[in-house]
């Protein structure tokens, strides 16, 4: 019986233990090449996020850099030490521009050709003797006495101070003759030539001249021109999107509403400027280069998107705290007065401020309807001609004096600084009144 046995076993085929080893074995390696590869797939994947983040920081870097280079200096002015006799008779014949080129010409003795003083007559600004002008109009008792006065210096003496200038080139090719060098070069040696805080640069207006340009009156012009358009817009845009969102019955025609709002967000910006142009300058007769009609262009630019961003923010409510007000018994406007709207205000903000900078930043809505104007004087209503601050960038980069090309990167620091603070605003606010459900 026991031999009967063994021989049926050694007779039995084998087991089927080792196949489904090896099977198993075989299973486990392409897991695991899988695995490797996709764990590869995901390095590079990294790898290339992280050198995109790296080369967009790297260009960024670079562009804020070269504006820095060029505007930075901008932000101070080179001023001349002199000693000026107010002669009585020549004051109150408003002769300043001779006052000053006395005290000049004192400083040069030898210079006694009309070329030469020609030359040192070139050194002062033009705008020189209305400071000096300024001076006599604040305290009348310095009439009849000698004072040192520090005036502005012409824009070419400003450059070259400010290191603008190659010296080693011909004078051919430098655009600077050598005798305003070697005059510049004796005021520095004397201390008679100095650099102080360029506060025309923030008070003036726009200028013929580089040296008395400055950016108040774009400045006073985009406030003026954001002011109208955040009275028009910001109503407008939130109780529309709360109508359409709460209230609107839900048919072809609110269909229709919608599909346009959503269009005329992506729509060019210099149509709306081509709208204001026909209807509120053709039509409506209203004021050209004026911040009311750019700031009613700007309001129907940016109301699509602020309408956009409030619905959104209306969306983002849970469904249950609108039940959980009707089910107390208020109504549908209480309902969305006390409960929904304060929920969405962080994302309505965020809407609104995001508008607004976009508003803040644009210039072919505004040069449709004659923003583009050379305004010298601040402006002091909404029915004033102004200009805004990327306008004012716009003229200053079509110049070609040397010195402008300083005023308009300094400018576009400037409008970079008013649009971060502008988005950081957004932030600050959202994560003030955001509420984690």
């Amino acid at each position: 019986m026991t031999d009967l046995l063994e021989q049926d076993i050694s007779a039995a085929p084998p087991s089927p233990a080792p196949a489904a080893a090896s099977k198993s074995r075989h299973r486990s390696e392409a897991f695991a090449r899988r695995l490797r590869a996709r764990h590869a797939a995901e390095r590079r994947f990294r790898l290339a996020g992280a050198a995109a983040v790296a080369l967009a920081a790297l260009v960024l870097v670079l562009l804020l850099g070269s504006i820095v280079a060029r505007g930075g200096s901008a932000f101070w002015e080179t001023r001349i030490r002199l000693e000026v006799t107010l002669d009585p008779a020549e004051v109150a014949d408003r002769n300043y521009t001779v006052l000053l080129r006395r005290a000049l010409h004192a400083q040069f003795p030898q210079v006694t050709d009309r070329a030469g003083r020609r030359v040192l007559n070139e050194l002062l600004s033009s705008g020189a003797p209305y400071e000096l002008e300024a001076m006599v109009a604040g305290d009348a008792s310095i009439v009849g006495t000698t004072r040192t006065v520090w005036v502005r210096a012409d824009d070419e003496i400003d450059q070259l101070v400010k290191g603008r200038y190659r010296r080693d080139l011909p004078e051919s090719e430098r655009g600077l003759s050598d005798a305003k060098i070697a005059a510049a070069d004796a005021l520095m040696a004397d201390g008679a030539l100095a650099q102080g805080f360029n506060t025309t640069l923030f008070t003036a207006g726009d200028s013929r001249e580089a040296e008395q340009a400055g950016i108040g009156g774009a400045v006073v012009g985009s406030l003026l021109t954001l002011l109208v358009t955040m009275a028009l817009s910001v109503p407008v845009g939130v109780s529309a999107a709360v109508y359409l969102e709460e209230f609107a019955p839900k048919n072809r025609w609110t269909d229709l509403i919608e599909v346009n709002i959503n269009n005329l967000a992506a729509v060019p910006s210099i149509i709306f400027g081509l709208l204001g142009l026909a209807v509120f300058l053709g039509f409506f007769g209203m004021p050209r280069s004026a911040p009311l009609v750019g700031g009613l262009v700007m309001a129907l630019m940016t109301l699509p998107v602020i309408i956009i961003a409030s619905r959104v923010a209306l969306k983002s409510v849970p469904p249950s705290v609108r039940e959980a007000a009707l089910g107390i018994g208020a109504s549908p406007l209480q309902t969305v007065l006390h409960h929904v709207l304060p929920l969405a205000m962080p994302g309505i903000l965020t809407g609104t401020i995001i508008g607004m900078a976009r508003a803040l930043g644009e210039t072919a809505p505004l040069l449709m309807i004659g923003m583009v104007a050379f305004i010298v004087d601040v402006p002091h209503g909404l029915t004033d001609s102004a200009t805004v601050l990327p306008v004012q960038i716009y003229m200053w980069a079509d110049s070609p004096e040397r010195a402008f090309t300083e005023r308009t990167s300094a400018a576009i620091l400037i409008l970079l600084g008013v649009l971060i603070l502008l988005n950081g605003a957004a932030v600050v606010l959202r994560k003030l009144f955001e509420r984690r459900w």
